[in-house]
């Protein structure tokens, strides 16, 4: 019952009123119709009437598809720019619990993750690429006002229960927010709806969710394709409560088709991102990195859980070059004395290391590292606890 009750307390719901919070800034304001970039944008063919044209080409820099287009360009510098990494913040972890004489619990409960250069998860870039996208508010004005990080509550079970027990997640009684994306609020051509990016997920294109499902709405997209499994992301505002736009990921193997709905907040900015979604990441028990290209492509990388087994703990190395994919698995045992590692194994990091724009070696440190922290039995079980902890308190 302790646990549970610091549990409570470390992972609890701060999704503040901005107007309250000490550290809110002028572009961190509760969404209104003041705080949404207005913007123009030509209709579909589809859309229009028998006795109208298309908008004029000549029409003023300020509009949607202008918006869009810069706005990806960023997005897509940043998702090369930056590895998806989870593991660089596993490390600093371990590293600053091996300075402590206290159980991992007691020193989680007090730690503040840093936000590392290039070493990011989704808090991280949604971060960056808010910063980003302050360059272009001279050319939208207001578009930064209009930007802030939203939060996601993923796979919820029951949505209908979820978004029917207050108008935000101060009204939820558990709310993991383990993830989160970019939001901007935007009026297009008088209808309101919200621009979200995604880096986290790797998508390298803006999502459009207007209110009334009229172009340029999204819809269904692919987000990933490989020979045995798809993936279909659509976003949509709750017909219950607008506040929450749903996120249905429908994943397809062969006759076999799944789909969960996780719900993205996009009323109110989220103000502790780091303490909550970047904390609750450190003791998930699944680790990655990951590089992309401009498409949000995985080009190489590596992964692995984190288990109590930790004699035979392995991770996966992965390339993919457009033609060829390659995946070896190794066991992180095998890399606790780096000169003894073959050549050839070494060829392959050395190969996955560039295209991670790693030095020499890096990649061969990281597994060092992580193949330690690995080995310390103590720790794993304390870290593995507390996300168990976590997870049944939101079942």
């Amino acid at each position: 019952m302790e646990r549970e009750k610091l549990s409570l307390l470390v992972l609890e719901k701060r999704e503040a009123l901005a107007g309250v919070s000490k550290e809110l800034r002028d572009d961190d304001v509760i969404f209104s119709d003041e705080a949404a970039v207005d913007l123009e944008c030509p209709r579909a063919s589809s859309d229009l009437g028998p006795d109208e044209e298309q908008a004029d080409p000549e029409s003023p820099p300020e509009t949607y598809e202008d918006l869009v287009a810069q706005s990806e360009a960023i997005l897509r510098f940043l998702l090369v720019y930056n590895n998806y990494d989870s593991v660089s913040n596993f490390i600093t972890l371990y590293d600053a619990f091996q300075k402590t004489n206290q159980p991992l619990f007691d020193m989680y409960e007090k730690y503040f993750p840093p936000i590392m250069r290039r070493k990011k998860t989704c808090v991280g870039l949604a971060m960056e690429l808010k910063t980003r996208w302050q360059a272009l508010d001279n050319q939208f004005p207001g578009f930064a006002l209009a930007t802030s990080i939203v939060s996601c509550e993923e796979a919820v079970l029951d949505v209908r229960d979820y978004v029917m027990m207050g108008k935000g997640p101060d009204s939820v009684a558990y709310a993991e927010k383990e993830h989160v994306l970019v939001c901007v609020q935007v009026v297009i051509d008088g209808r309101p709806g919200a621009m979200l990016a995604d880096p986290g997920y790797h998508l390298p294109s803006l999502i459009i969710v207007m209110h009334d499902q009229i172009h340029p709405h999204t819809g269904w997209f692919k987000q990933s394709e490989e020979p045995k499994c798809r993936k279909d992301f659509e976003y949509s505002y709750n017909p219950k409560n607008s506040n929450y736009v749903e996120w249905r990921e429908r994943v397809t193997r062969g006759t076999d088709v799944k789909v969960q709905t996780s719900l993205v907040y996009v009323a109110q900015p989220f103000l502790d991102c780091v303490q909550i979604t970047e904390k609750r990441n450190l003791v998930y028990n699944f680790k990655s990195l990951l590089a992309r290209d401009t498409d949000g492509r995985l080009v190489a990388g590596m992964y692995f859980p984190v288990g109590s087994d930790t004699e035979s703990a392995t991770f996966t190395i992965f390339t993919d070059d457009g033609t060829e994919k390659r995946r070896t698995k190794y066991n992180f045992s095998d890399f606790r004395e780096p000169f003894m590692v073959q050549r050839s194994v070494l060829d392959e990091l050395e190969q996955c290391s560039v295209k991670l724009r790693f030095k020499r070696r890096g990649l061969l440190s990281i597994i060092t590292k992580i193949a330690h922290i690995m080995a310390d039995q103590s720790f794993v079980e304390q870290m593995l606890e507390i996300n168990e902890d976590i997870c049944r308190m939101y079942l």
